[in-house]
């Protein structure tokens, strides 16, 4: 059911918590250090309400637009959501003693953290539900520029402020990218609206090289936002520079807004150049599973080892989208269009569930002083913690794509999707790379289980950072064991979307 309405129901989520940050903005400007914990529970509140009213939508299976078409609150977008408040919440829960220790959280700095984290999934929110090239641009926008901000938080630190210039320059240039590709599509449509730009090419035709020209741009933009080669070059150096909390911000819920950007672009707005972008998506895929998986065999610094891991996950989501059409005849054929961007979402949500838990483990063996993000860090782990190392090896398993977590079975669903449009060699060169990826996984359950610890202190963590680890674990292999919910509602949501 499609409604088109004036009114502002559809953006409440995005609304409150617009407000709710303002409000703990100014109300923490009047709390003392030793109340900073009211501005850490008004932000989790904050989340919870976000989650009502996006809950409240994704039960009614409407797709409504408002805000002159360039807002769209369908089941993709909801249940999309809720999963990034989700991880920004858990995300929070992780950060909160880590952030704390290291004065990210005191003096003139204040509840900023909180703060900005909440306009950056302010960003993310209108990201995953603009209908609009100009609304995708201006949440893309808002989230950079928050994340941005949290990268260089601490500003006494050199590493941190190295990592976000970094990211600063090359954000801003695949911001370029995007905006100058969005002015070529504007050009040869005369649209900026989602469903406006599909019927003008459908009907009235539009000029194909300039269309592709502006793909190429777009495509580019995209690609960057979601660390995939040859666009991945600040990957490694913001993961390791940024502080552990921030580089959690940035490898978790982002990369959901980032995958719904791209298929409004990509599916909503410019089906009929499916030809063009899938090839586009087919050199990307490859190369960051290959780069990604080979690279992260080098590393000893396991952020650094994580962030060349997300390229190479990226490189699945990839595949997974360009699997989407497949050419009979000569023509496409959109018959496997909801199998394969439902197994794209799933596989984004699967592992942004399972890396929130990675760095989580990070920040707790973590302490003031000491960060915690070399490999060695870890060794005798299951001496020091065994719960703990039980729930590192369920992650390092379930990104490895090992049977039963989820991670295998998004890796499962992604290559059936590829093997129904008839690449099967992509489906085992994909195979291949993850057989070379499990290695430095599988490197890390090694020293936690084999190697004598190299610190014997006693980890020390706040016990809801501990049973939101647990839940985080055991939540990874329910639903590698129990796929079927996660998966219905990713296909379901993609169907209903499509369908609008």
């Amino acid at each position: 059911m499609t409604q088109m309405t004036t009114n502002l129901i559809p953006v409440y989520a995005e609304i409150f918590v617009l407000v709710a940050a303002s409000a703990i903005l100014l109300i923490d400007m009047f709390l003392s250090e030793s109340k900073r914990s009211v501005t850490y529970v008004l932000t989790l509140l904050t989340l919870v309400g976000a989650a009502v009213f996006s809950f409240a939508d994704l039960n009614t299976g409407a797709t409504v637009f408002t805000f002159n078409n360039m807002f769209v609150a369908d089941p993709m977008a909801n249940l999309l959501k809720l999963f990034t408040y989700l991880t920004v919440g858990v995300t929070l829960v992780y950060s909160r003693q880590y952030a704390t220790e290291r004065g990210m959280m005191s003096g003139n700095l204040g509840g900023e953290f909180y703060v900005l984290a909440l306009f950056a999934l302010l960003g993310q929110m209108i990201m995953i539900s603009g209908n609009s090239m100009l609304s995708l641009y201006l949440g893309l926008e808002l989230q950079s520029l928050a994340t941005y901000a949290l990268v260089a938080l601490r500003r006494d630190h050199a590493a941190s402020t190295e990592a976000a210039m970094k990211y600063f320059v090359l954000g801003s240039l695949a911001s370029g990218f995007l905006l100058y590709g969005i002015s070529m599509v504007y050009g040869a449509t005369g649209s900026l609206l989602l469903t406006d730009i599909t019927a003008h090419i459908a009907t009235q035709g539009a000029n194909h090289t300039i269309l592709v020209f502006g793909l190429v741009f777009i495509v580019a933009g995209l690609a960057f936002k979601l660390g995939v080669v040859p666009f991945h070059m600040w990957v490694p150096d913001v993961y390791q520079g940024s502080p552990t909390a921030v580089t959690l911000l940035l490898g978790g819920a982002p990369k959901l807004a980032a995958f719904a950007m791209m298929l409004r672009i990509l599916v909503e707005a410019l089906p009929q150049m499916a030809i063009d972008w899938q090839q586009m998506l087919l050199v990307l895929a490859v190369l960051s599973l290959a780069v990604g998986n080979l690279t992260a065999i080098a590393q000893t610094n396991i952020k650094r080892m994580l962030a060349y891991s997300t390229i190479a996950q990226m490189g699945f989501v990839m595949l997974g989208m360009l699997a989407g059409v497949v050419v009979v005849g000569g023509e496409p054929n959109a018959a496997n269009s909801a199998p394969a961007y439902s197994s794209a979402m799933y596989y984004a949500i699967t592992y942004v569930l399972t890396t929130v838990g990675t760095f989580g483990l990070i920040m707790m063996l973590a302490r003031a002083g000491f960060e915690a993000d070399e490999l060695v860090d870890f060794k005798g782990l299951s001496k020091r913690s065994p719960w703990f190392a039980v729930v590192m090896t369920v992650l390092m398993f379930s990104l490895a794509g090992v049977p039963p977590m989820m991670g295998f079975m998004a890796k499962w669903a992604v290559l059936q999707a590829v093997t129904a449009t008839g690449q099967i060699w992509l489906a085992v060169l994909a195979v291949l790379f993850s057989l070379i990826g499990a290695f430095y996984y599988l490197r890390v359950v090694k020293v936690m289980w084999f190697d004598e610890p190299a610190d014997a202190t006693a980890i020390s963590t706040p016990f809801d950072m501990r049973v939101v680890m647990s839940i985080n674990g055991i939540a990874v292999v329910l639903l590698g064991v129990m796929p079927g919910a996660l998966l219905g509602a990713c296909l379901t949501a993609i169907k209903q979307t499509l369908a609008t």
